[in-house]
């Protein structure tokens, strides 16, 4: 049976494509080793070294994040080089898991999902590493599956009191374009990130932004690689073109997405994901319900994960809230595996549709006869109305 009404979409990614993106993407394939091509090619690799903050070079896949992964262990180390990484979730656990296929030697940090890494226990490790085996640090900026932020200058700063060489890599995935990044003066030799969160775009192009420390890097590595080679790119990329098929038309819907922050502002979007993360938060804990991330000044403006009470199926919830009022939220991962729901607040996202993304979600845990108490969305939309945008200017790009 047709239900009436748009779909509320509020997993933490893939988010909603806005209408001017579909459009953009809509348009009618070209040649992509045309002279017409190269304006889109060239438009798109130079806006994105905008959106990571850097003059460095920016490497743009026909790919998931995975394959954005894979692209950066592959390019900068060889087999056998040590690697660390910190355990902030599902996802920097992946990305470990992901390290040890390429016969890197993945070492990591444990965490208990509630927080960001660690920059103390980084430091330490790091100067116990007398002989420098480590080659890279790897962290998760924005841990999807816990809501939890990562504070990349701080890890920055221990990797540089340690007075260590690795090389730093960052996974953003869920983060760019939805929370403040600063590739370059935060001192990270390789970004990674994906399409299909705060660019709001459908899956399907990743990203790598190379520092000149990386580049050099490569150049010594004996890790098989073909088509996730940065060399192979950069020599095309420099006239706006790829040396193998790109995402053609998903680069229209880049060049619209790119043009839409700096509208914006990409400040303006920073704090207004700043302000929905605060409002979900506020709402969660007027339920009587625990934020997953528990530590102060980490939690993500992207997505918040939600602990159910014990007892209770964060699956049979999430169930309930799709069939009854047509709102997806996201799953727990792993080790959080129907204990957490995850509520996403990202991409071309207001304030009217996180009151009806609240308004289902208290609904739901009604439905779904969970323990809480009422009114955490109106909580959330007091704070709304006493905390309106102040828009700063936008600044040309």
């Amino acid at each position: 049976m047709r239900k009436a009404g748009r779909h509320f979409l509020q997993i933490p990614g893939p988010s909603s494509v806005p209408d001017r993106i579909l459009r953009a993407i809509s348009m009618q394939t070209i040649d992509h080793r045309g002279p017409s091509f190269a304006d889109v090619g060239k438009k798109a690799l130079d806006g994105m070294k905008t959106i990571f903050k850097t003059d460095a070079h920016v490497v743009i896949y026909p790919a998931s994040g995975t394959g954005a992964w894979e692209a950066a262990l592959s390019n900068a180390l060889s087999p056998g080089d040590k690697v660390l990484m910190f355990e902030t979730g599902h996802f920097a656990s992946l990305w470990c898991k992901l390290a040890g296929r390429l016969k890197l030697d993945a070492e990591l940090i444990p965490g208990d999902w509630r927080g960001g890494a660690d920059p103390e226990a980084i430091e330490a490790r790091l100067k116990e590493d007398t002989a420098h085996e480590i080659k890279a640090v790897c962290v998760v900026h924005n841990e999807t599956s816990t809501g939890s932020v990562s504070p990349i200058a701080a890890v920055r700063k221990a990797i540089d009191a340690a007075n260590h060489p690795a090389l730093f890599m960052v996974d953003t995935i869920s983060g760019l374009a939805s929370l403040d990044y600063r590739h370059d003066e935060w001192g990270v030799d390789v970004t990674v990130s994906g399409s299909q969160k705060g660019l709001m775009l459908p899956p399907g192009l990743s990203f790598n932004a190379v520092s000149e420390k990386a580049l050099a890097a490569s150049m010594q590595s004996t890790m098989p690689r073909s088509y996730w080679s940065w060399d192979e790119m950069i020599g095309p990329n420099a006239g706006g073109y790829f040396p193998y098929t790109p995402g053609t038309n998903l680069l229209y819907g880049l060049n619209e997405a790119i043009d839409m922050l700096h509208e914006e502002g990409l400040e303006n979007v920073f704090a207004r994901h700043r302000r929905h993360g605060a409002a979900t938060r506020a709402a969660v804990r007027a339920w009587g319900l625990e934020v997953l991330c528990a530590q102060q000044g980490q939690e993500s403006g992207v997505l918040t994960a939600v602990m159910m009470p014990d007892g209770f199926s964060a699956d049979a919830f999430r169930a309930t809230t799709l069939e009854n009022y047509d709102l997806s939220l996201g799953n727990g991962l792993s080790k959080v595996a129907d204990k957490v729901f995850r509520i996403g607040h990202l991409g071309d996202f207001n304030d009217l549709m996180l009151m009806a993304t609240l308004s289902g979600v208290e609904m739901g845990l009604r439905q779904a006869g969970v323990p809480h108490r009422t009114g955490g969305a109106q909580v959330a939309m007091d704070l709304l109305s006493e905390n309106q945008e102040q828009p700063v200017a936008a600044v040309a790009q």
